[in-house]
């Protein structure tokens, strides 16, 4: 699947900055992973770090599906606001898939700090009401929050013109918020993983997947075997291949990001910024003085059609940031575009499908796939290992969505 096009700046930044070899001979392992994008390499990283062999496998070079496109926002904020999502699968449910996502954000910082990787910075976010009929939602959101004890403001208008310099009705402003590089994080990962062990290849396309009583084989298309215990499919959006029943709507969203500006903050605080309107508007800044903006979403996936939209997309999104701020210096350098999964309720999903024996998913769907893929990493360790996770129905194909 065709997932990203465009110039990412991540990848236009760095390049590629590791090679992996391609599988050149058959293997056994006690689990092997499908995808070697930021889902695989935190799943891989847990397994590793709880002792137990892993081979990776990805039919691209590392990094160049969906983590090369990413914008990098780590909040824990779901695409479904809580007050929404408690009606949809339950208070129990949607609290715990909050609590989750906050956890999340902090157990990264703390494999950031662990791998010695610098691209993890520590940020506020602001969620902005888009009308004035947005209001009555966003205050009832900050109630429901403020019963899991999250740390947040309430911005009226005013306050809003004060600390922003633009209109908006309302804002909930967050502190627990983050920003990294998921790219390169990728590729860290990958290397922590195979110096304690892990085997990760690229170019290495599994085409076949033969299910035995005590475990699973994987037949690549150079004709090379893996076989594991335990799979791990960590495609992200590229599982329709091995699920056929409809779980998600594919949607092409768009980003550009600016040459540097070295003013000391481009806004309050470089907080992060959304906004209550689907689909919205997303911005952040970076470590080098640049801007990012996306959204100006379209629910399809052609990338053809895609495509041809970026130039039209990066105009918009241009236009969408002097609308807020007509006085910031702005100039695209960089744009691309690239292609995520939504499901009904928000969430992702994690853990086994009946269909598929030995056989575990990683899927981070929606605008918190990073912050998702560390939680799935921690589901399915403990799964592997035997152990039972509270948290896995919470995540799993069987749930029930109140629609």
């Amino acid at each position: 699947m065709d997932l990203q096009s465009g110039h990412p700046y991540s990848l236009i930044r760095n390049g590629l900055p590791y090679n992996y070899p391609w599988l050149e001979q058959d293997l056994r392992t006690h689990v092997a992973v499908i995808g070697g994008g930021i889902s695989g390499a935190l799943t891989a990283y847990a397994l590793t770090n709880a002792g137990i062999p892993c081979v990776v496998a990805d039919a691209r070079s590392i990094g160049l599906g969906s983590t090369a496109a990413s914008s990098s926002l780590l909040q824990y904020e779901i695409d479904t606001p809580l007050s929404v999502l408690r009606d949809k699968v339950g208070t129990y449910h949607a609290n715990r898939a909050y609590e989750l996502s906050v956890a999340a954000i902090h157990e990264l910082e703390q494999i950031c700090k662990a791998l010695h990787f610098p691209h993890f910075e520590r940020k506020h976010s602001l969620y902005l009401a888009s009308y004035l009929k947005d209001v009555k939602k966003l205050s009832e959101e900050l109630e429901a929050r403020r019963e899991l004890g999250l740390k947040m403001e309430w911005w009226d208008a005013a306050k809003v013109k004060a600390k922003m310099g633009f209109d908006a009705p309302a804002a909930i402003y967050s502190h627990t918020a983050a920003q990294t590089d998921a790219y390169l994080l990728t590729h860290a990962l990958h290397q922590h993983n195979i110096k304690h062990g892990a085997q990760v290849f690229d170019r290495t396309a599994v085409v076949d997947i033969d299910f035995r009583p005590r475990s699973v084989v994987l037949k690549t298309s150079q004709g090379h075997q893996v076989t594991a215990r335990y799979l791990v499919i960590a495609t992200g959006y590229e599982v329709l291949q091995y699920i056929k029943t409809p779980l998600l709507k594919l949607t092409s969203t768009y980003v550009i990001a600016s040459e540097p500006n070295h003013a000391e903050e481009q806004w309050y605080q470089d907080c992060l910024i959304w906004e209550t309107k689907f689909p919205y508007l997303y911005m952040r800044t970076t470590s080098d003085h640049r801007i990012m903006v996306g959204g100006r979403d379209e629910p399809f996936y052609n990338p053809g059609r895609r495509d041809k939209l970026i130039h039209q997309k990066a105009k918009a999104l241009e236009k969408d940031l002097q609308k807020k701020f007509p006085e910031l210096r702005f100039h695209p350098e960089f744009k691309w575009t690239g292609t995520f999964g939504a499901t009904e309720d928000g969430l992702p999903f994690i853990g086994a499908f009946a269909p598929m024996p030995h056989t575990f998913f990683a899927l981070g769907f929606g605008g918190n796939g990073i912050t998702f893929s560390q939680t799935a990493a921690n589901i399915i360790t403990d799964l592997i290992q035997g152990k039972k996770n509270p948290d896995a129905t919470i995540f799993s194909f069987n749930r029930k969505i109140h629609f």
